[in-house]
């Protein structure tokens, strides 16, 4: 298991781990969610040597962030709606814990309580 809560300040390995671990990771949420393809895309922003930067899966209405910004807490994920992919402030933030990145099933759910999008909500909603 990738160990999310390793700093990747100063470390250039550690950050390109994290970055390509997130990066999957976000892949396999998009497919636990059944989005369609185009209604979403996945970004990388390594920032600088002292950050871990982010990786963010936009959705037209979903906004998903992975980043170390939250170590303290234990929370490194950040979900939020949106109106489109332009919209970069979107809902209110809710946090939940990098770890649970290990755990792709129970972090759909939560994005699908917060965001409503994906699988599970789809049918609610039709």
């Amino acid at each position: 298991m990738f160990d999310w809560n390793r700093s990747c300040s100063y470390d250039e390995q550690q950050k390109r781990r994290f970055h390509t671990t997130a990066r999957s990771r976000l892949k396999k949420l998009a497919a636990e969610l059944a989005l369609p393809p185009g209604s979403f895309e996945i970004r990388s922003n390594r920032a600088g040597i002292a950050v871990s930067g982010e990786v963010t899966l936009h959705h037209d209405r979903a906004y998903i962030q992975i980043g170390q910004f939250g170590m303290s807490s234990g929370h490194g994920i950040l979900i939020r709606t949106c109106k489109g992919r332009k919209d970069f402030a979107g809902g209110a933030n809710h946090f939940v814990a990098l770890t649970m990145l290990d755990d792709i099933p129970a972090l759909a759910a939560a994005v699908r309580a917060i965001a409503g999008i994906g699988r599970d909500s789809e049918r609610r909603a039709a």
